[in-house]
Formats: C-alpha cells, structure tokens, sequence
C-alpha cells in the first residue's frame, strides 16, 4: 500500500489498461488501526463542523458527545474479513495489518444512529419497494426478511462512492454484480456534495489519500464485478 495524491489517483484511474476492481489496490497506511481512528473520526472531521448521520439525517452537536450514534462502516467489516480471508474480526485484527488499514479508512467511516446501524449490520444495500417504516421518521427500511436495506435518497451517492473506493483500493475487497449495479446507478443519481467533497479533502489531509470517486464519479463505470 501507499499513499496517493489527487493527482495520482485521479491519472491512475483513467489509465486505459483498468480493468478489474483490484488493478491498484492500495488505500491507506497513515492510521494503523480502528482504535487510532475513532478519536480521529470524532475530532478532526465532525466535531468542529457537525454534520448530521449518514442515514436519518440527525444533526450533531459540535465539540460535544453525540449520544445514540456511532461509526458505521459503509462497506461492512464482515465483508472485509471474508475477501482477505483472516478470519473473525477480532482475529483479523491480531494478524492482519491489511484489515486493520482497511478497518481504519475514514473513507469509509460515518455517524450513525447506533439503532440504524445495528439493523442495518453487515446487509446490502438494495430498492426495497412498498416496505414500512420501521424507525419512526427516519427513512431508512429493511426486506421482510431482513436481508437488504433501503438508505434514503438524499445519502444514496455517498454510500455508493464509499464502497467503489472500498472495492477498489483494496485487494481482495469487491463488489458483487447486483451490488455494484446499484452502487453504479445510485453514484450516477446522487452527485457529489460540497459536503462531500469537503469530507474528502479534509480526509486527505490526514490519511494522505483521496476518494477519487468523489472527484470524477464518472470513473464509476471502469469498476469491475467480482468474477
């Protein structure tokens, strides 16, 4: 792994022999760890600025705790450890350092309602049509049998440019064909923020790599399915 540059990143995705979603696989290695990036999450990103969780739209409090909300890991952990193969989460901790750069990337980090984030676990994300609302005003569902999550609208294109960034940084990490059609289309749907691209920059600033999906969503449609 290494770090990358805007510029880097940008020329590296554009590089006409792109053809799997692992080409680069590089990420991050300034926080070494996930207990490293939680303080860092908190005090660098959102305490200063607020914000509001990724998906009931919670507003935050600056410089304060934020009660009932947590970090979700968009791209789901679970995941993570079966593409590299390491195990439990906990064991993957203890023996892997490419998980716990994985498990540590702000990239991939946002506030949620600890409700939402426990239902939401480790399930993809998918259109779940006529469903009820299980979680008062916030718009967020879950399939009848619990296997798929509906995100509201309004944070459908950051979810999708978190796990392209995920799947493509990362070797070993993917997306499955249904799942990255959908991340594909929702990108394409929801674009970028100033919020966003913020995000991005100050993360830059402190793990030393971009998400280039947020700079040019278009570069989207070189990922690759898993085969």
């Amino acid at each position: 792994m290494r770090r990358i540059t805007k510029a880097l990143s940008l020329a590296l995705l554009s590089v006409a022999a792109f053809s799997t979603v692992n080409s680069y696989a590089e990420g991050q290695t300034a926080i070494k760890e996930y207990k490293d990036a939680r303080p860092i999450f908190w005090k660098k990103i959102y305490a200063k600025n607020g914000g509001e969780t990724l998906y009931c739209g919670q507003q935050l409090k600056k410089n304060k705790f934020n009660k009932g909300v947590n970090i979700e890991h968009v791209y789901p952990m679970s995941w993570a450890t079966k593409g590299l193969k390491c195990g439990t989460r906990k064991k993957c901790r203890n023996k892997s350092d490419a998980f716990n750069y994985v498990e540590a990337d702000l990239h991939n980090m946002y506030p949620a309602k600890t409700e939402i984030n426990d239902a939401r676990g480790s399930l993809g994300y998918a259109i779940v049509p006529g469903e009820a609302r299980k979680f008062g005003e916030c718009d967020f569902e879950l399939t009848k049998n619990k296997r798929l999550v509906e995100p509201r609208d309004s944070v459908r294109g950051e979810i999708a440019r978190s796990m392209l960034y995920m799947a493509y940084e990362y070797d070993k990490l993917y997306l499955t064909k249904p799942q990255l059609s959908l991340m594909k289309l929702w990108n394409e749907m929801d674009p970028p923020s100033k919020h966003e691209q913020w995000r991005n920059d100050r993360i830059e600033q402190i793990q030393g790599n971009r998400n280039p999906f947020i700079d040019n969503p278009s570069l989207a449609e070189k990922v690759k399915p898993f085969q």
